[in-house]
């Protein structure tokens, strides 16, 4: 099965062909702080044979978290927690990349205090959330360099890769769309103004995140919205972000609190447009549970990897599940590697 063949991309070597995405657990204190509930809980899905484990949305800033319980990585005091999930996860057998994040506008964390949220254009989220502050350049900048503060220290936890979340409707994507950018310079209009900010995140990132290391961008290749972001301008940014980045992760949707009729494979289109037109290591998520539909991804190049969701948060042992129900070997989990032998 093409599920259980490796896969090499810069300094990653995958086992098999299934990804943990990143999935907020709101389980951090407001210290941003990895706690014993993180490393079991990310420890379990390694345990069960998946290959990457892309941790939870972390925040390269303290307004920059999605609430006050999302972990962090703007202290170095996070560095040695952050290399103990790392650590933990590597023993199980998985490689691990954190996702660095900046919530933007979408940003509930910290509502006590003097409190800006920060965002492209002064747009609340909906009803219930602040106003964000149009950023400056000074704000502009200074969340640039709190991205590559966040790359250096996940170097320092041993991270194999980083991931630049710009989808979902957090800060980077919020510059991307026309629904939210509504700004008058030059980051503002054109797609190649609203891409400029990402850009030059990602040549910053990429600059002091070590050259052997892999670098992920999360996109949401569509905003389901009239006037919102496009494939076909999705297709156009990644072919920009190809100088940076090792692997595209598509999603989409978050901009604006639409409904989005979700099927199984829903996003799996957008995925493989992505890669006929990008010629980049992509990863496809949405819906996906069954072996069968991976084995139809992977068969017909639609993706390079598969990220299984709330398939891994029912079932962390899917992969090793898989592999013994079809009959076939792979390197058992230590733990209960007697389930699993013949």
């Amino acid at each position: 099965m093409k599920l259980f063949e490796p896969y090499n991309v810069k300094n990653l070597t995958l086992k098999n062909r299934i990804v943990m995405p990143p999935m907020c657990t709101y389980t951090a204190d407001t210290d941003g702080m990895v706690k014993n509930r993180h490393l079991a809980h990310y420890a379990a899905r390694a345990a069960g044979g998946t290959a990457l484990i892309i941790v939870e949305a972390t925040g390269v800033m303290p307004n920059g978290r999605i609430s006050d319980h999302c972990l962090g990585i703007w202290d170095e005091g996070q560095i040695d927690g952050l290399r103990s999930l790392t650590d933990i996860c590597h023993t199980e057998g998985a490689l691990v990349a954190l996702q660095l994040n900046h919530a933007g506008r979408k940003c509930t964390a910290r509502p006590d205090d003097d409190g800006y949220i920060l965002a492209p254009s002064a747009l609340a989220f909906g009803e219930t959330y602040r106003i964000p502050r149009e950023m400056t350049a000074d704000d502009m900048e200074e969340v640039k360099a709190a991205f590559c503060e966040a790359a250096r220290r996940a170097h320092a936890a041993a991270l194999d890769a980083i991931e630049i979340h710009a989808a979902h409707g957090f800060l980077l994507h919020s510059f991307l769309s026309p629904v939210t950018n509504k700004r008058k310079d030059g980051y503002g209009g054109s797609l190649e103004n609203r891409a400029r900010y990402l850009l030059e995140v990602l040549e910053a990132v990429r600059a002091v995140w070590p050259a052997e290391k892999a670098l992920l961008l999360r996109l949401s290749a569509t905003d389901y919205l009239p006037g919102g972001i496009s494939l076909e301008e999705t297709v156009w940014l990644v072919r920009q972000a190809k100088a940076f980045i090792d692997i595209a992760h598509i999603t989409s949707g978050g901009i604006a609190p639409e409904s989005i009729h979700v099927f199984p494979g829903y996003q799996i289109p957008l995925a493989d447009a992505v890669k006929k037109n990008c010629q980049l290591p992509v990863i496809t998520v949405g819906g996906i549970r069954e072996a069968d539909m991976v084995e139809e991804i992977l068969g017909n190049k639609r993706a390079d990897l598969v990220a299984m969701g709330k398939e891994l948060l029912r079932n962390p042992y899917w992969v090793a599940l898989t592999a013994w129900e079809r009959g076939h070997d792979i390197a058992w989990p230590d733990l209960s590697r007697r389930a699993f032998e013949k």
